[in-house]
This record gives C-alpha cells, sequence and structure tokens, in this order.
C-alpha cells in the first residue's frame, strides 16, 4: 500500500491531473446514476398517489402482450404544490444530474490536484525566492517528489546552493584581499624599524664623532640590505593575489648565518630589552626561504617585544631536515586558545590595534605550514608565553 501511495505522490504532473479527472468523472458518472434512479422513485411515490390503482393493475396484467405499464404523469392541476414541486426537481436531476456531478467533480479534482500537487513546492519556492531576496541563503527547500515540482524544487534549491558558495568565495576573497594588505604593511614594518634605528643611531652618533667610518659604513651596508629585502618582498607580492600563493625559493642556511642575521634585528629592535639568543652551533646545512624564515623570526620577537616585562629568550636549532626558532617572553602569556590567537586580525584588545594589524601570528603559522613544519603556543609553568615555529627542510 505504501508503495502504491508513493508511486502515485511521484507521478508527473500531466499523469496525475489525467488520473484526477477520470477518477471524478467516473464518481461523477456514478453518483449522477443514483441519484436520477432515486430522483425516479420518488417522483413515482409522487405520482402513485394520484394514479387510478385499478387501471394501472388491468395494464400491468396485460404487459406481455408488447407494451410495459407505466404509472402515469398526473396533471399539475391535481398535485399539491408541494408534490409538484418535488416531482419538477426529479425531473431536472434525472436530466441534468451528469452535468452538475461533472461540473462539480472536476471542480473537486481541480482543488484536490492543487492541494495534493502544487500547493507545497509553490509555497515553499515563494518563500525561499523571499530569503533569497533578502541574502538569506542559509536554508534547503525540503519538497523531495521526484515529480516536475519536485525537480523545479531541486534545481531552485542547488541554484540557492551555488549562490552561497558564490557568496562564501567572493567573502574569502575580499578576506585574502584584506590580510594581504595588511600582511604587506604588517612586514614592511619590520625592516622599517631597522632602518629607523640605523639612522637614529647615525645621527647620534656621527656629529658627536664617536662612530668610526668602518661601523658607519657597516651600519649603511645593513640599511641597504633591508631596502633589497623590502624589494625583494614587494615584489613577490606583486606575483600573489593571496598569501597561499606565495613561492619559496629554497637557499642554504647555516647555523653562523643565522646567528649573525638575529643578532643584528636583535641590535637594532631589541636595544632596550634584556634578550637571551641561544643558537646550537652544527655544521649541517639547512635549506629553506631565508626571507620567509627571518620574517617569521621578526613576528615572534615582535610579539615577545610587545608583552614582555624584562625577559626575552630565544633557542635556535638546526639540523639538515629541520629548523626550531623558540622564543619566550616573561609577560602574561597566552589568554586565548591557540586557533584564536592564529587568527588574522586578531588583537588582544582594542588598544593593540593602534599598534599592529594583528597578522603577526597568523603570517608566522601560515608561512610555517607553508614551509613543511608548524607553530606552536605555550605558557610556560613559570609564567610568559612561549612560541616555537618549525620549518622543514624544501627543496
Amino acid at each position: 500500500m505504501d508503495k502504491i501511495k508513493d508511486k502515485i505522490r511521484n507521478l508527473s504532473v500531466r499523469k496525475t491531473i489525467l488520473l484526477y479527472l477520470v477518477i471524478s468523472l467516473t464518481v461523477s458518472f456514478l453518483l449522477s446514476a443514483c441519484a436520477a434512479w432515486i430522483a425516479s422513485c420518488v417522483q413515482e411515490e409522487i405520482w402513485w398517489k394520484y394514479a387510478d390503482e385499478d387501471l394501472y393493475f388491468t395494464a400491468v396484467e396485460l404487459e406481455g402482450e408488447g407494451y410495459m405499464a407505466q404509472i402515469p404523469r398526473p396533471d399539475s392541476s391535481k398535485m399539491s404544490w408541494l408534490d409538484h414541486a418535488i416531482s419538477e426537481a426529479c425531473d431536472f436531476l434525472q436530466t441534468y444530474s451528469v452535468l452538475i456531478f461533472s461540473i462539480v467533480g472536476s471542480g473537486g479534482a481541480v482543488f484536490l490536484f492543487y492541494r495534493n500537487k502544487l500547493k507545497k513546492p509553490l509555497e515553499e519556492l515563494e518563500i525561499a525566492s523571499k530569503r533569497i531576496a533578502e541574502n538569506d541563503l542559509d536554508f534547503r527547500i525540503t519538497y523531495e517528489n521526484r515529480d516536475e515540482m519536485g525537480h523545479l524544487c531541486h534545481e531552485f534549491d542547488r541554484m540557492r546552493g551555488q549562490l552561497e558558495e558564490n557568496n562564501r568565495q567572493l567573502w574569502h576573497i575580499i578576506e585574502e584581499e584584506r590580510a594581504l594588505r595588511s600582511a604587506i604593511a604588517h612586514d614592511i614594518r619590520s625592516p622599517l624599524s631597522v632602518l629607523k634605528g640605523y639612522q637614529e643611531m647615525l645621527i647620534d652618533y656621527i656629529p658627536d664623532g664617536t662612530i668610526d667610518k668602518e661601523k658607519t659604513v657597516e651600519m649603511l651596508l645593513e640599511g641597504m640590505k633591508q631596502i633589497r629585502r623590502m624589494d625583494v618582498f614587494i615584489d613577490s607580492m606583486q606575483k600573489v593575489n593571496s598569501l597561499e600563493h606565495r613561492q619559496f625559493t629554497a637557499v642554504q642556511i647555516s647555523s653562523q648565518q643565522l646567528q649573525k642575521d638575529i643578532q643584528t634585528e636583535l641590535d637594532i629592535l631589541g636595544k632596550e630589552r634584556r634578550i637571551c639568543l641561544s643558537v646550537k652551533e652544527t655544521n649541517e646545512i639547512f635549506c629553506g626561504d631565508h626571507e620567509v624564515i627571518m620574517e617569521v623570526m621578526e613576528n615572534l620577537l615582535s610579539n615577545a617585544l610587545r608583552y614582555s616585562k624584562e625577559k626575552i629568550e630565544i633557542k635556535v636549532s638546526l639540523t639538515s631536515q629541520k629548523l626550531v626558532l623558540s622564543v619566550s617572553d616573561d609577560g602574561n602569556g597566552f589568554q586565548e586558545d591557540a586557533e584564536k590567537v592564529t587568527r588574522a586580525f586578531h588583537q588582544k584588545n582594542i588598544k593593540d590595534s593602534l599598534n599592529h594589524a594583528g597578522m603577526g601570528m597568523y603570517i608566522s603559522r601560515l608561512y610555517c605550514e607553508k614551509h613543511g613544519g608548524h607553530l606552536i603556543l605555550e605558557n610556560e609553568e613559570s609564567g610568559g608565553a612561549i612560541v616555537t615555529a618549525v620549518f622543514h627542510r624544501i627543496a
């Protein structure tokens, strides 16, 4: 029985309306036949009251000689008003019952067809259209019948899903562009800070003659290195439309070179803080993107400088397959989980937005992952935060 109901429910619109009409016309014909028979019986009962019984029974006895006896229709003048009215109504039913029941049955078939086949999908499509017009795409059309209306609802829901996906992709593109602009500003800020530090030192020392020519040239060369670094970064950013598409350039990196580069950064960025740098010496050579590694290093150092009280400790270990940078501070540690801290544009409070864009930890995590590694955020038992960046060798 359930299979029959399911099959009828999933009939096509054309077959369904045909089925409804056939059933309604069949029922209408049967009802009209019953109504005509009942009207004939009632009419005969009325006529019998005015018939000559002796004459009728005599005619019945002669029925076998080629004719059938019928109760004669009495003259209307001899009938009461009520009997005449009922007799006329019976005539009307016998003549027009087929037409009346056919019209009523067809109307009922159309009503049932609309209610059972069209009403629900049309209501769902109307509601869906209004929600789409209001840019609300978080819904689904639940009409599941396998007919033309079900196919229409399915296609409409597919269109809604495509619109939702297009909106999601558009929003993702907007977020990527926003992240890219902030990343450019963020990563340019560090070399600019180094350049600013060199300029301040030169302005302080050159007029007094307390700095020799060799040291001056060294500072200028370091400044040129930072300028070249900005040029490389800007060139790479011009070639991509998102941070995820930045291409890494693998170069050989030794522990001695890394120690020298980090110490140069510390001499400028951390000259007012007590920073302890520990690099595990080794003859092994790591292969990775030097610019990316230094960017991550500066991001972690910048974050430590922002929240530390007095002391910052940097540890570096290097092998041919893996490079680990660890930066710890004596601040209050992380008050939120790692997923939230490494989210783009994350700031601890409103005042933070005046000093940084909330991109440092996000960029560091992204670059570590693209370099085959990961970023670890922890709180030390003694207080303070420790951030570890792990890079794996790239070809």
